[in-house]
């Protein structure tokens, strides 16, 4: 139960480094000042996002059993970690606003977030683990430990760590779950 929460956190947080809903926070921190309020609004975009997309992989790792789906989902964290060395490019975020920052972020945030590649991790983490409700949890939490920093810390936080390195990082994670699940599917 725990290595799905712990393994969901790990994956999405190296993963959300330099993607395009990081560099969302940013703008919007950077242009609405209000960083409570944007965390608050990625919290409930990303529970939501991640909720919906952990049930559609549990039900398709219910659905679609196997050895041959177990080598199909590996061979997805493999293509994942390609997608992961891809570089995004950042989103612009809307400079005014009639509503509150808590809802422009949350609606921002939520539909960014659809075909992204953390929503696909977990959708994939989900088939794998068949737990949704600890993959959508670790998944956000992976999301919030990554984006906090980028609210508070906004463009600085981009010269601390090169992108390259954290992307790398996150393809040989997703290469290593995807082999893991290839080889545990054929013993």
């Amino acid at each position: 139960m725990f290595d799905a929460f712990f393994v969901s956190t790990a994956v999405v947080a190296v993963a959300e480094i330099g993607d395009k809903t990081q560099l969302l926070a940013i703008v919007l921190a950077a242009t609405h000042r209000k960083p409570v309020s944007i965390l608050l609004g990625i919290f409930v975009a990303t529970l939501l996002n991640h909720t919906l997309a952990a049930g559609l992989g549990f039900v398709l790792g219910q659905w679609l059993e196997g050895r041959w789906f177990q080598t199909l989902l590996g061979l997805s964290f493999i293509v994942m970690a390609g997608w992961a060395l891809i570089p995004d490019k950042e989103e612009e975020a809307p400079t005014r606003t009639r509503g509150s920052v808590f809802l422009t972020t949350l609606i921002a945030f939520f539909l960014v977030e659809i075909g992204d590649k953390t929503q696909i991790a977990t959708s994939l983490l989900a088939a794998r683990f068949q737990d949704i409700a600890m993959v959508a949890a670790g998944t956000t939490i992976g999301m919030m430990l990554v984006n906090a920093p980028a609210v508070y810390l906004g463009e600085a936080i981009t010269r601390i760590a090169p992108l390259k390195v954290i992307r790398a990082a996150a393809a040989l994670i997703f290469v290593v779950i995807g082999a893991w699940v290839v080889t545990a599917a054929w013993l």
